[in-house]
């Protein structure tokens, strides 16, 4: 006597994503359009802020490579969003460390001119040293602002250009 055999087996394929934290559920919910399925979230060893997703789907899907040339242009777009979220703060970043460290500059060279006991000479080298701690701040706020407000409008296309993306693919599913 022959046994029936299990015709409801579903073989699957695997997918492991790396993405910064702030990207985690639209990463989720993108992918969920391209018919893959959260397994697993863990925390990545990859970076401070990043998470490792484990997906799978069924690798019998229709318009399986429509599906991967979309999932393409998903990746694309989100590593996009998160090059531009970065470049918010790297130009202020940078103007603050070198203003400080100039700063920082006038104020040995002041420590120095006092233990010289040159008093008068210590305090103008100091206002410089004193404004150098005190405008990294502003600087940094100033201009990650300026390019906040630059870099926005960008970012919610490529926003949109997820979300057309995802209702495209979620046609073919």
């Amino acid at each position: 006597m022959m046994e029936d055999r299990n015709t409801d087996f579903i073989g699957y394929e695997y997918k492991e994503s790396t993405v910064g934290g702030s990207m985690e559920m639209l990463f989720v919910d993108s992918y969920t359009s391209l018919g893959w399925q959260l397994v697993e979230t863990t925390t990545s060893m990859h970076g401070h802020g990043k998470v490792a997703m484990r997906f799978k789907r069924d690798r019998k899907i229709r318009n399986k490579g429509e599906l991967n040339r979309l999932q393409r242009k998903l990746d694309e777009l989100i590593e996009e969003i998160e090059r531009l979220e970065f470049s918010k703060i790297t130009k202020a970043a940078a103007v603050a460390y070198i203003v400080g460290i100039i700063g920082t500059a006038f104020m040995a060279g002041s420590v120095f001119l006092y233990l010289a006991g040159m008093l008068l000479p210590s305090i103008v080298l100091a206002i410089p040293g004193f404004l150098g701690w005190i405008v990294p701040y502003l600087l940094y706020r100033t201009i990650r602002q300026r390019k906040t407000n630059e870099i926005n409008p960008v970012i919610e296309q490529r926003y949109d250009e997820i979300y057309r993306t995802c209702e495209q693919a979620s046609t073919l599913i």
